[in-house]
């Protein structure tokens, strides 16, 4: 737009997508007053005050109020490209937040996938293991094991939750069937135990260290994540321990 040409106050409402109401509050509070007024009182808005517009606008999405706007803008040393780079950083940490919710959601909807139709317990569950399952791993190793569940595909991951859904069942079997826990016959059920948790953590001991400390914060509600009863879960730990541990 060359620097004279002056916009008429439905213009710039049409043009920024802010209303003519908004337009004439901000000029009653002193905020945005017009380039010029017409014979006729009609309000007019060149280059210099739609640059204040949009440092107003920028402002405002930082969650500034008004009134703290004005005093900022009408400041001698006021830096409009400060005010910019301000904004442009809380929107980079917006999108960043948002793709982190964009994940969650993706691991959430895996889970409903492959456990079923969500009911209120599920979806408490769901949430209880997002937030252990952020809290106790790094960065890095959150993007580690998204790249691995990337790479193995949803058919895979499937079957190896069946192959936990069975290796439970298993372990439930013998649990009512009075079976030991340190009894041998569960060794070759422990082994497929880590060989799994081994396929989780691809042998990256940061990780396996995290996994080790999400299940030892975490143990009691493991039965409702896993879906097996309390009685299987103390079962499987401790046959775990009694054949060394996971």
């Amino acid at each position: 737009m060359p620097a004279r040409t002056l916009l008429r106050i439905g213009d710039l409402a049409s043009r920024t997508g802010l209303t003519v109401r908004t337009l004439h509050h901000y000029d009653d509070l002193g905020l945005l007053r017009p380039t010029e007024r017409t014979a006729a009182g009609h309000r007019r808005y060149g280059q210099e005050t739609i640059a204040r517009l949009q440092q107003i606008v920028s402002l405002r999405a930082l969650g500034l109020p008004l009134h703290d706007i004005a005093d900022l803008l009408d400041r001698p040393n006021a830096d409009p490209v400060a005010i910019i780079e301000r904004h442009r950083a809380a929107l980079s940490a917006e999108i960043a937040e948002a793709e982190h919710l964009r994940e969650r959601l993706d691991r959430v909807a895996t889970h409903f996938r492959t456990v079923g139709s969500p009911t209120t317990e599920d979806l408490l569950t769901t949430i209880h293991l997002t937030v252990m399952f952020e809290k106790h791993y790094t960065p890095d190793q959150l993007q580690t094991l998204k790249e691995r569940e990337a790479a193995l595909g949803p058919e895979q991951i499937e079957s190896v939750q069946r192959d936990w859904a069975d290796l439970f069942a298993s372990f439930d079997q013998h649990r009512q069937s009075g079976t030991a826990p340190e009894a041998a016959e569960l060794a070759p059920l422990v082994e497929r135990a880590r060989e799994l948790i081994g396929a989780f953590t691809g042998g990256d001991p940061g990780i396996r260290a995290s996994l080790n400390q999400a299940v030892a914060d975490n143990k009691d509600q493991m039965p409702e994540a896993w879906g097996i009863s309390p009685e299987t879960n103390a079962y499987y730990f401790a046959a775990m321990g009694a054949h060394g541990g996971a």
